[in-house]
């Protein structure tokens, strides 16, 4: 399988800043030598145009010794081989000095004063002539021209160039240098941040400093301070939780092994029953404890959500009340079903969740009822499981109530009610009929992840209320998902349970 290569976002940057750079620096060069060939060819032409009238102002001085005067002084100007010169002094007719074989007319003719430049061949080489033309008393004007190679003056643009371009090209350079410290220097916060994020460890998770980062980073910094934050939040839950945990696991199994041992050494058949039965009584509750970790573990938000599906509250709360008939029966508590808001129990109501979690949040809450109604008033007790539907907020709800007539909580220990391993008889051991202080908290951490509530108030009558209330899907949502009614495989019944 293959994997895509990481970019870096160094070499990024530098290649699409470079490149823009370098082609800035070839379209500079090439404008450069543009205008460095204008201006070659406009000197050159002004040049040979000067030379040219130079000559035919000697010619106009000398008069009719120009024979004689101007040919050495040609001679003299235009004798430099570097320059390669060549010139050419007629009247039309005959030749005065210089070379006859250079024309007297060519291409691109342009006017300079009082000369004409223009482009032609001479002996197979392009050269370009000024030329000027000095009027006579009599006869043929002399014609005088002077000519230079065209190379010459590419050679001459090239040296302008050169001239131009290593400026240019230092510039470039040191534009490279500079976008490559710029880069890096704006780069150095993302590493200052990776070298920050890699120091933190499990027990240390402190925020990033974002004193001196750039504002464009922040925004990627705050996500991070704030995942950090919630790390640090869940890893400091989960070590109190592990602490907690441990804590009460510890009385059920030293109460396990000290009766293993009490059974071990007891020599009597009766010692050694009594022994048994309270290992196993130890052992029960150590099943339930670990039984009521795993729902907190179940409950925490995750893959569950993913496990969602319809389920009738009210036919969810009556089966389970169900189940717990025989242990109210057996305790002399009457435990009873009502439905509020549709006596005939012919409507459902849907909400969408985890049918195992939910049955669990409406078995601790007959477990916890079940637990605190007084002895003394076993003869009278009464549990009583009310399902009706609510709105709250425009929003429609299932609303579970589990109404014993018991002692009830005390206001100071209300708000304590739901947090973990709190117990209300103040008790700090693992009781048979008191646990562990888990249920009420394993129902408020399932209510959270069902996008529901439970909270706690005093019974009109005297006792203890609690109360569910879980949002119900829509029809078309209802419609929509492949199971229509969803709970624990049990027996249904739609009628109250009132013993």
């Amino acid at each position: 399988m293959s994997h895509p290569v990481a970019t870096s976002l160094r070499r990024s940057l530098l290649r699409r800043l470079a490149a823009p750079l370098s082609l800035l620096a070839l379209m500079s060069g090439l404008i450069a030598y543009w205008l460095a060939w204008q201006y070659t060819q406009h000197v050159v032409d002004r040049s040979l145009a000067d030379l040219a009238t130079a000559i035919s102002r000697q010619v106009q001085i000398s008069g009719p010794d120009v024979r004689i005067t101007v040919p050495p002084l040609a001679q003299a100007m235009f004798s430099d081989p570097v320059e390669q010169l060549v010139y050419r002094i007629s009247n039309g007719e005959t030749e005065i000095a210089g070379d006859p074989k250079l024309p007297l007319q060519g291409a691109n003719v342009r006017r300079m004063h009082y000369a004409y430049v223009f482009e032609t061949l001479h002996e197979g080489t392009s050269v370009r002539v000024a030329q000027v033309r000095v009027d006579q008393p009599s006869g043929n004007p002399i014609v005088v021209e002077v000519g230079q190679p065209v190379h010459h003056r590419f050679r001459i643009a090239a040296e302008f160039l050169v001239a131009i371009m290593m400026p240019l090209l230092l510039l470039l350079l040191a534009g490279w240098v500079i976008v490559w410290r710029v880069v890096n220097q704006q780069l150095n916060p993302l590493t200052d941040l990776a070298d920050s994020l890699n120091r933190q460890t499990h027990t240390s998770l402190e925020p990033v400093d974002e004193t001196f980062v750039p504002v464009e980073i922040r925004p990627l910094t705050g996500a991070l301070n704030a995942l950090l934050e919630r790390l640090k939040t869940a890893l400091d839950a989960q070590r109190k939780f592990i602490a907690d945990a441990a804590h009460q696991l510890r009385t059920p199994l030293t109460a396990v092994k000290l009766h293993a041992e009490q059974a071990a050494v007891a020599r009597e058949p009766k010692q050694v029953l009594a022994a048994v039965r309270e290992l196993r009584a130890a052992a029960d509750r150590a099943v339930r404890l670990s039984n009521q970790l795993l729902s907190l573990a179940r409950a925490e938000p995750g893959e569950q959500a993913a496990r969602f599906v319809n389920v009738d509250m009210a036919a969810l709360a009556f089966e389970t009340g169900a189940e717990w008939v025989p242990r109210a029966l057996g305790v002399h508590i009457d435990l009873g079903f009502q439905r509020l808001d549709d006596p005939a129990n012919d409507q459902p109501l849907i909400a969408r969740g985890n049918p195992v979690l939910l049955h669990e949040v409406i078995a601790n809450l007959l477990d916890n009822a079940l637990k605190y109604v007084p002895p003394s008033r076993f003869d009278g007790g009464r549990i009583t499981v009310t399902v009706s539907q609510t709105e709250i907020d425009g929003k429609p709800m299932a609303e579970i109530a589990v109404e014993d007539n018991g002692a009830g909580v005390a206001p100071k220990q209300q708000a304590e009610l739901f947090k973990r391993f709190f117990r209300g008889d103040g008790q700090s051991d693992t009781s048979v009929d008191g646990g562990a202080g888990l249920g009420l908290a394993i129902v408020h951490d399932i209510m959270v992840l069902h996008g529901g509530s439970v909270h706690y108030e005093d019974a009109p009558d005297g006792g203890a209320r609690f109360i569910v209330r879980i949002p119900l899907v829509t029809a078309s949502a209802t419609n929509a998902c492949d199971t229509a009614r969803r709970a624990p495989k049990k027996s249904a019944h739609h009628a109250p349970i009132d013993m």
